[in-house]
């Protein structure tokens, strides 16, 4: 398994947990409750950055520009209601 494989798993499951932490929080029962998953989100989101910014130097992360033209339209389509 190669580094930019490992890379991938660990961002995939820091993105799993983020996305469980978050759904947590909105449904937190408790206010205690509710911080302690609302840090954890935190926390989550400052790693996938990490080790996104990480992947990205190494030209491992694929980033796609996007025409403005199709940015126009997709905002246009959504106000459109």
């Amino acid at each position: 398994m190669s580094d930019r494989d490992l890379m991938e798993g660990l961002l995939l499951s820091v993105k799993g947990a983020g996305d469980l932490y978050l759904h947590g929080t909105i449904e937190s029962s408790t206010e205690k409750v509710r911080s302690a998953f609302d840090s954890s989100l935190t926390r989550s989101l400052q790693m996938q950055k990490q080790i996104y910014d990480k992947m990205s130097q190494k030209g491992w992360y694929a980033k796609t520009n996007v025409e403005q033209q199709k940015i126009c339209r997709t905002q246009q389509k959504f106000a459109q209601g």
